[in-house]
């Protein structure tokens, strides 16, 4: 076997011969890394039909030659998506699983990406054949699992091995429906040199994975661990390999956990899944906005309630703002669950348009339940909170916003009014500031009071409660 040596970049998995400061692909410094590479003698070994990642489709790797198809002739009338058991789940996936597909769930440690899947496997239709391959725990420690999940077992199969060539060669004689793989860091092939989770192990491994996939169609699920910066470890070039990218988030000192898709090939990227950890494991939560808004604190000052859409869904997020006076030449600014640009550009609308002196003080800014929030309709809520708190006043508790605010001050309208001031009215608000140009074609719920503003100085005024005593 011939040896060389080449580098990777961590970021985009781009190889290059030499070392440079730069990515010569992505532009990103200090990324490239030395992995020992190999070119495999003619006439070797090929270590299974599947592994091997880097060869090419030809005679010599062992697979069929696939024939081109026209587009017209092709056959899809067949079902190719099924359940997972998990509502939550089939959701975030698209209305559920594809076969055939492959899929990376990536979370932090601990987060509950294997009691995830463990309890895909008992919640699945009992004529499915699931085989879960664990390279970190024994099978022992498997059984203890599932018994604490009440994971009976029916049709489920436990395969504790880390060679991608044994696990290719078990999958093939089972011939599951679904693979799990936990992890596809201790994942290696022996014709490597380098160290299990290094990124050509884990480059070959997910290829062959994903060759596996596409030939036989079996649906392959595959947990990935992250790293200190909150994305997936491994080059980059894996989450452009697979199919659908998941990412389990939420604090472990917290019970709520959010799943959200990062990429899907088969559907919205916009939709979450919500979860609660229990001690007999993760359990749906079907009314996420009962849940974010549990424990929130009547007539305090710097509180807000928005309603928000994430993917198809309409949610009410609690936001919550803290503003004192600074004794620093330069302010503290702190913002949690709101991207930071935005939140100081909001701070800035505030003090110029909103006339608040809030450019000296010390600003925090978090959005209760561990949730991010990417939708502009969140901009008025997060004002009115900024505002409340420095003017220690508190809102009507009776009252939800939504509205996108520009850099004059003004309002603007924001997408699917309807279903917004549905569930606005569905958790108990009677009135509801919002932007004055969402005021046509609104299917308004009973008993529901609309506030129309025109920017952020009338809905300070409609808002903030004039007289209470501290």
């Amino acid at each position: 076997m011939k040896q060389k040596t080449v580098f990777f970049c961590t970021d985009c998995g781009n190889e290059t011969p030499k070392w440079s400061g730069q990515c010569a692909t992505c532009g990103s410094w200090n990324t490239l890394v030395e992995q020992p590479s190999y070119t495999k003698p003619k006439g070797g070994k090929s270590g299974g039909k599947y592994v091997g990642g880097g060869t090419s489709s030809s005679g010599s790797s062992g697979l069929s030659r696939s024939t081109p198809r026209e587009l017209k002739d092709l056959d899809i009338s067949k079902e190719i998506r099924f359940t997972t058991g998990f509502s939550e789940l089939d959701r975030v996936l698209g209305g559920g699983a594809v076969v055939g597909s492959l899929c990376l769930v990536g979370g932090a440690p601990g987060i509950g990406k294997s009691t995830l899947l463990l309890q895909i496997c008992g919640l699945m239709n009992k004529n499915t054949k699931v085989l879960y391959v664990s390279g970190e725990e024994s099978e022992r420690q498997i059984k203890m699992r599932a018994q604490r999940l009440g994971v009976d077992g029916g049709s489920v199969f436990i395969l504790a091995e880390t060679e991608i060539s044994e696990i290719l060669a078990s999958a093939e004689e089972l011939q599951p429906d679904v693979l799990i793989i936990d992890s596809i860091q201790t994942l290696y092939n022996p014709e490597l040199t380098t160290s299990p989770g290094s990124v050509g192990q884990v480059k070959d491994c997910t290829m062959s994975l994903l060759r596996f996939s596409k030939d036989v169609g079996v649906t392959v699920f595959l947990v990935g661990h992250v790293n200190k910066e909150g994305a997936i470890a491994g080059p980059k070039v894996l989450e452009h390999m697979v199919d659908c990218v998941l990412y389990f988030e939420g604090e472990r000192s917290l019970n709520y956990r959010i799943l959200r898709a990062a990429k899907n090939r088969f559907g919205s990227t916009n939709e979450i899944g919500v979860f609660e950890m229990l001690d007999t494991g993760l359990s749906e939560v079907m009314n996420p906005s009962e849940m974010l808004l549990s424990g929130r604190p009547a007539m305090t000052p710097g509180t807000c309630v928005t309603c928000v859409i994430e993917g198809t869904r309409p949610l009410l997020a609690e936001i919550q703002a803290l503003v004192t006076p600074s004794s620093a030449s330069m302010p503290r600014r702190n913002s949690n669950g709101i991207e930071y640009n935005r939140a100081m550009m909001l701070l800035a609308v505030l003090q110029q348009r909103g006339g608040l002196r809030v450019g000296g003080c010390d600003a925090y800014i978090n959005v209760i339940g561990g949730l991010s929030i990417d939708d502009p309709g969140a901009d008025l809520a997060t004002i009115l909170a900024l505002a409340s708190a420095y003017k220690d006043k508190p809102l009507r508790s009776d009252i939800a916003v939504f509205g996108e605010v520009g850099l004059t001050g003004e309002l603007r309208q924001v997408s699917q009014v309807n279903q917004r001031l549905t569930e606005i009215a569905r958790m108990g608000f009677t009135a509801c500031i919002m932007p004055y140009s969402s005021r046509n074609k609104l299917q308004a719920p009973d008993g529901i009071e609309l506030i129309y503003v025109k920017n952020i100085g009338e809905a300070i005024k409609a808002a903030v409660v004039a007289d209470i005593k501290n």
